[in-house]
């Protein structure tokens, strides 16, 4: 198993050592290293991102106040020169506290713990899995595997799940994030379906209760490979 990783350090001396002890570990894969929070914004806006190590000392804001303006954060280790932030990393939920000088020990032991976190999580019954999103107003909670498919609506999504469906301000990609690879499938750029909802597909299309969905031709091939091995 191997997490893609995001550092952002003002730092450029600790952006160093950060890179080394990513690129020497064996379940880490550096994606991105960033000095700005707009940087790091942009990056984790447009990929796929297991982990981030935080710096809590940022230029102009921080690393607390980033987190809050993430709509969904991915597993943060906070890097810190004091000691004094551990009490309150523990409310943002934190995965790791590390103090600097990060020695390789440290280092190792905070990516064990992120690595058990990220095993669990992707362990979990499929019952349990669950995203929550804002409709009408209100936080949402929408079961995984209830989704059949969602289609985007100008600005919005619409959820179509067995029991309801969610109008949500949010975009396709966003929301394409917050889904497991393994589950689900951008077949269109209009359409994201639930792999275990589909009961036939075609060149041009996916059936599921009986709609058919449009399925892009360049689509096709990476569609029959997951159906094949999910």
């Amino acid at each position: 198993m191997k997490l893609r990783c995001i550092v952002l350090d003002n730092s450029i001396i600790q952006q160093k050592i950060m890179e080394k002890m990513i690129n020497n570990h064996p379940n880490l894969v550096l994606s991105g290293m960033c000095s700005s929070v707009l940087e790091a914004n942009h990056h984790l806006t447009n990929n796929k991102i297991d982990v981030m190590f935080l710096d809590v000392e940022l230029q102009f804001l921080s690393g607390f106040e980033f987190l809050e303006s993430l709509e969904n954060p991915p597993q943060t280790i906070l890097t810190s020169n004091k000691p004094d932030y551990a009490a309150k990393a523990f409310e943002y939920n934190i995965s790791y506290y590390l103090l600097k000088p990060i020695t390789s020990m440290r280092f190792k032991i905070a990516v064990e713990k992120v690595l058990k976190q990220h095993s669990i999580f992707n362990q979990k019954i499929e019952e349990d899995e669950f995203v929550l999103v804002k409709s009408n107003l209100k936080k949402e909670k929408v079961v995984l595997r209830d989704i059949k498919w969602v289609r985007a609506i100008g600005d919005y999504i619409k959820i179509v799940t067995a029991k309801q469906n969610f109008i949500v301000h949010l975009t396709m990609k966003g929301f394409e994030k917050m889904l497991p690879e393994d589950k689900f499938l951008r077949i269109h750029k209009s359409y994201i379906v639930n792999l275990n909802s589909i009961e036939k597909f075609s060149y041009k299309d996916v059936e599921i209760s009986g709609r058919l969905l449009p399925l892009s031709k360049s689509k096709k091939e990476l569609l029959s490979d997951k159906l094949m091995f999910s």
